[in-house]
Formats: structure tokens, C-alpha cells, sequence
């Protein structure tokens, strides 16, 4: 029977219960050491280095981003160069979103079609489930004809023409640093128009111990910003494969390597598995900007020789996760595409 709400909060806690909890991922969990050990101070790098007069201050910069990247597939910035102002009202209009009744979100709020999504609609047991409603855009597709969500359309635009550029400039950086010119045009290849900009909310949830905010995933771009609220939540997995949780930071944003730029790096950038936990007693809510490129992009390897993956575009790596999700109920990603 379909479900039909005045409120805001989408059926999770029905939906969830619903569900069966499989054995197998259970186990497999258990012996994986799921359980968060500890808090992590990842790397903090100012970009204001980038910008300087001064090539050894430029350099060290360079070096400091590609470290953080290799490293830790993750990392704070500061001297970001976007309005603290902005990331204010922003938050202030996604939250306003987020707090429209379920029938209105779903069905038309001023922007595409489909960009609501909540839960896990291809879950089939418990343990593949997701507490937490997101508006995924397609920033190609922004309807502008609404004058009630007018502010935040103008908002949401500006704030992601910043974060294009913000994204491109860590991008270019990036590449630059693995040496070899014809390599750069990683960030040609990515605008506003082929990327995409998504405003998460966690609701409060009384399973937060048996459940996930965001299943364990990584991200299917070259990189991707959050801009955090003070909740936190978000966790990743180390390289001796314990989850520590990243903390907010203030006046920072988080930018984690995406697959395609493991994959475009031959594996030298790290693509961080990552995660969000729920939280009892409190929302959350994140903004995050995906750099992507145009569907047909071809994503090959930077070396140009003894490549680890396959070439492919970024359409036919979106192809393979979509197929896997519904499948499989995860996504496998990279792995499909190894030699």
C-alpha cells in the first residue's frame, strides 16, 4: 500500500524494519572489525600556498595536496576561498528543503525530476540500508522557473560555481604534480555543467548502533567537497582496514579522491572507502559537490604505460555501478575495470 505523509520524515524506520537482516553480510561484518576504533586527524593543508608569490611556497603546497592524496585519499582545507557567508545560507535554505512535507520532496520542488531519493530502494536486507534523504542534482538541469524556491536555486548556483572552482584548482593541482603535461586535461574534461551537487540530511534514528547513515562506499568522481555541519559522523577506513572517525573541522571543507582519480593516477591517489553513521538525538546535514566529467570522457591512465585499469569513460563506469547496485545491492566499482 502506498505511504502517504503530511510530515517531513520519509518512512525510514518503517521501511527498515521491514527488511530482513542477512546472516552472511552479518557475519562478514563481524569479522571485519566494523566497530570505529578511535578519532582521526586527517591532514589539514591551506591553500593559500597555491596563490603565493613564492614558487617553493607553490611547490610545498603541490607536494602537501598530492601527500594528503596518496596517503590518505582524504583531507581538511583551509583558505578555501568560499564565503563562510554563503555556506551559511545555504544550509539555512537545505534545511528548509529537507523540512517540506515527504509528498512535496518527492514529487516537485523546484528541481529535476528524480532528484529526491531516501533510504535504499535497492536494499534487500538490512545491512545494505541507508537512514538519511538526499536531493542529488544534475547542476545541466536546474529547473528555474519556481519563484518559491527561488533564493535557494540562486544560492545552490553560486555556491557550486565555487565549488567548480575549488574543485578544478585541487584537480589541476593534482595533476600537474604527476609531471606530465598532456595529463592536465583531467579538469577540461569537468565543469558545473557535468557535475553534480548533493545536500544530504541524516535524520535522528533510534537504531544508530545497528545502522548506517550512508552504506560503505567510495565516490564515482574524480574528487569530491563536503562542507559538514558539527555532528560529524563520517568515518573511513584505514589501510589496515579499522573505520576512525573524521572530525569537523571549523572554517574547513573535506575533500576525499574519488575512483576516477585512482584510476587516472594508476593508483597512486588513493579513493578512500567512507562512511556515515547516524546520530540519536540529532540531525545532520552535509552539502557536497562531485567533480565529474562529460558522460563520454574517456578515463585513461596518466603514466601511459603498465596501467592498472582498462581505459573507459565515465558513462560506462556509471553503467557498471548502476548494474552492481541493482544486482548486487553494492556497488564493486573499480575492480570491473582492472586488467
Amino acid at each position: 500500500m502506498p505511504y502517504y505523509s503530511t510530515t517531513s520524515t520519509p518512512p525510514l524506520e518503517e521501511t527498515y524494519v521491514k527488511l530482513p537482516s542477512n546472516a552472511l553480510l552479518h557475519q562478514q561484518n563481524s569479522s571485519q572489525d566494523n566497530t570505529c576504533t578511535k578519532e582521526c586527524e586527517i591532514p589539514t593543508i591551506n591553500l593559500h600556498g597555491l596563490t603565493s608569490n613564492i614558487s617553493q611556497e607553490i611547490t610545498k603546497c603541490k607536494e602537501d595536496i598530492a601527500k594528503a592524496a596518496s596517503e590518505w585519499g582524504i583531507f581538511h582545507v583551509l583558505d578555501h576561498g568560499i564565503s563562510h557567508k554563503l555556506l551559511h545560507v545555504m544550509r539555512t535554505e537545505q534545511i528548509r528543503l529537507f523540512s517540506m512535507p515527504f509528498e512535496k520532496k518527492r514529487s516537485w520542488c523546484g528541481l529535476p525530476y528524480g532528484s529526491y531519493r531516501w533510504g535504499t530502494p535497492t536494499a534487500t536486507c538490512q545491512e545494505q540500508f541507508s537512514w538519511s534523504e538526499a536531493f542529488h542534482v544534475p547542476l545541466s538541469d536546474i529547473d528555474d522557473s519556481s519563484e518559491e524556491f527561488k533564493t535557494f536555486r540562486e544560492v545552490m548556483d553560486k555556491l557550486a560555481t565555487d565549488m567548480s572552482n575549488l574543485a578544478n584548482t585541487i584537480a589541476r593541482s593534482l595533476s600537474e604534480y604527476l609531471g606530465d603535461p598532456s595529463t592536465r586535461c583531467v579538469t577540461k574534461s569537468c565543469s558545473k555543467s557535468t557535475s553534480f551537487f548533493r545536500l544530504n540530511h541524516y535524520p535522528d534514528c533510534p537504531f544508530s548502533e545497528e545502522i548506517f547513515g550512508l552504506v560503505p562506499h567510495t565516490d564515482s568522481s574524480y574528487l569530491t567537497i563536503v562542507h559538514p555541519d558539527k555532528v560529524g559522523k563520517l568515518q573511513v577506513k584505514m589501510n589496515d582496514s579499522k573505520w576512525v572517525s573524521v572530525q569537523p573541522k571549523p572554517g574547513a571543507l573535506i575533500v576525499n579522491i574519488g575512483d576516477l582519480f585512482q584510476a587516472w593516477s594508476n593508483d597512486v591517489y588513493k579513493s578512500v572507502e567512507h562512511r556515515v553513521m547516524p546520530h540519536s538525538g540529532a540531525d545532520r546535514h552535509s552539502i557536497v559537490y562531485f567533480l565529474c566529467p562529460s558522460y563520454d570522457s574517456p578515463i585513461g591512465s596518466c603514466t601511459g604505460h603498465s596501467p592498472i585499469y582498462r581505459s573507459f569513460t565515465f558513462g560506462e563506469f556509471r553503467k557498471e555501478v548502476d548494474k552492481d547496485v541493482k544486482q548486487l545491492g553494492c556497488k564493486v566499482g573499480l575492480p570491473r575495470f582492472h586488467l
